[in-house]
């Protein structure tokens, strides 16, 4: 048995080197694939940036930063038409230590953010992933997501596709407060 791992807000003390760290050895097989995500070799200065521009939440076992994902809210400059809808929410910079992953951290973290999207007041909330990273799309789209657009970003080497989940249809059940596994 794992010790619990707890989500919580992101703190001021938090290390952002180490969320740096956490993002480039979670998106480490995706560059492996060939796909230039950002965070597969951002900097601190990006992360920190990216990290504030949402409500940033950090997943943390035995004082270790495990895991992380941020909330946005409607970005109405945004390149992605989808993305500029009112009460479109999205997240990124997802990602879990590799050595946890595929113990429920990742789909912790996702019910969070959903629950946190449906409290800040979000219609739906969506995401952007490589069009090759077919086993990202499977895993979204079995959570309840749906493809809803395609943008190409400056920043990537690849299209991406934006999936979608409605969080009014009666479909997603908010998940118990305590936020502990």
């Amino acid at each position: 048995m794992h010790p619990p791992v707890e989500i919580r807000p992101l703190r001021p003390e938090d290390s952002i080197p180490e969320i740096t760290a956490l993002l480039h050895a979670a998106y480490a097989p995706l560059a492996a694939m060939g796909f230039r995500y950002l965070a597969t070799h951002q900097d601190d200065a990006t992360t920190a940036r990216r990290l504030h521009a949402g409500f940033p939440f950090i997943a943390e076992c035995e004082g270790t930063i495990v895991g992380t994902i941020t909330l946005r809210g409607p970005e109405a400059d945004s390149d992605c038409a989808w993305y500029r809808q009112p009460g479109v929410f999205t997240f990124g910079q997802y990602a879990v230590s590799p050595s946890l992953q595929r113990q429920g951290i990742g789909s912790r973290l996702m019910a969070f953010v959903e629950d946190q999207a449906c409290t800040h007041g979000a219609l739906e909330l969506a995401l952007d992933t490589s069009e090759g990273a077919t086993h990202l799309i499977q895993w979204y789209q079995n959570r309840g997501y749906r493809l809803t657009d395609t943008v190409s970003w400056d920043d990537t080497n690849y299209r991406s596709v934006i999936l979608s989940k409605s969080l009014t249809d009666g479909r997603h059940v908010p998940q118990p407060t305590d936020e502990r596994l």
